[in-house]
C-alpha cells in the first residue's frame, strides 16, 4: 500500500509541475499529459484509500483520512472543471495540497473506526457534509483568486501575469459553486437533524453550532448578492469566512482530540 502511496505522490508532483510550465506556455499542446498524470495520481491516491479507509473492520475515519479523502475530492472535481474555468493557476496549490496530505496520511497513521454499515443515514450525513465541504472548499480558492485578480486589476498589473478567466466569468463560477454547496450543506444538516440524535450532544454541538453559522453565513453572502449586488472584497471576505467556521467544524475538535491529545 506505501506504494500505492509513493506512486500517487510522484504523479501529483508531475502534474503539478506540467500545470506551471502551462501556465507560462498557454499555447503548448502539453496540457492533456499533466491531466493524464492528475488522473494516475488521483486513482492511486483514491486506491490507497479505499485500503486505509474502507478495508478494515469498520471504518477508520482518523482527521488524517478525511482530511486526505477532502483533498482527493477537491483535486477531482478541480481536474474536471479546470478546462472549463480555466484556472490552472490553482491547480498546483490543488496538487501539491493534495500531494502533502497523502504525505502526512501515510506517516502519521491515526485511528478513528466507525461502523457506517450498520448506521446508512450516518453515511449518507457524512458523504453530504464532505461534498459540501469540498464545493464551498473550491469556491473558497476561487474567492481568492478573484481577489487577487481584482487586485492587479486596479494596480494595472494583470498585463505581466499568465492566462487568467475573465473576472465576471470567474465570478458566476463562484456563485454557481456556493450555491451547489449550500443545497448540499442544507441536505447534510438536515439529515443530522432528522437521523442523529446525538447531532447536539456535549461533545459534537460545537461541531452543529459552527455548521449553521457557515450555512447562515452562505445564505446571506447568496441573499446579499442577489438582492443588494454584493461584489467584490464581501464576497471574497465572507466566502473565505464560511469555509474557516466550516473548517474548524469538521476538523477543530478532531485536531484537539487526535493531534494535541493524542486520543
Amino acid at each position: 500500500m506505501e506504494l500505492l502511496a509513493v506512486l500517487a505522490m510522484a504523479f501529483y508532483l508531475l502534474a503539478a509541475f506540467a500545470c506551471v510550465h502551462n501556465l507560462f506556455n498557454p499555447h503548448n499542446q502539453g496540457r492533456r499529459y499533466g491531466l493524464l498524470a492528475a488522473v494516475c495520481a488521483l486513482l492511486l491516491h483514491g486506491t490507497w484509500l479505499v485500503n486505509t479507509v474502507v478495508l478494515v473492520p469498520g471504518q477508520n475515519l482518523s482527521m488524517l483520512n478525511v482530511a486526505s479523502l477532502v483533498s482527493l475530492i477537491v483535486a477531482g472535481l478541480m481536474t474536471l472543471l479546470v478546462t472549463r474555468f480555466n484556472v490552472w493557476v490553482l491547480m498546483p496549490v490543488v496538487y501539491g495540497f493534495a500531494l502533502l496530505l497523502l504525505v502526512a496520511d501515510m506517516l502519521l497513521p491515526g485511528h478513528y473506526t466507525m461502523h457506517l454499515e450498520t448506521r446508512p443515514e450516518v453515511l449518507v450525513h457524512i458523504t453530504l457534509g464532505l461534498m459540501s465541504y469540498s464545493l464551498l472548499g473550491i469556491a473558497c480558492l476561487l474567492a481568492i483568486l478573484l481577489g487577487f485578480l481584482d487586485h492587479r486589476l486596479k494596480k494595472h498589473k494583470l498585463t505581466n501575469l499568465p492566462a487568467m478567466p475573465p473576472l465576471m466569468t470567474l465570478e458566476r463560477y463562484l456563485f454557481r459553486l456556493i450555491f451547489a454547496g449550500v443545497v448540499l450543506l442544507t441536505l447534510s444538516i438536515s439529515s443530522g437533524l432528522f437521523f442523529l440524535q446525538e447531532m447536539f450532544s456535549p461533545g459534537k454541538v460545537h461541531k452543529a453550532v459552527l455548521t449553521i453559522i457557515a450555512w447562515c453565513v452562505y445564505v446571506g453572502l447568496l441573499w446579499g448578492h442577489h438582492r443588494l449586488g454584493w461584489r467584490g472584497r464581501k464576497v471574497i471576505w465572507t466566502s473565505v469566512a464560511g469555509s474557516l467556521l466550516l473548517t474548524l467544524a469538521y476538523f477543530g475538535s478532531r485536531f484537539v482530540r487526535e493531534v494535541l491529545l493524542g486520543s
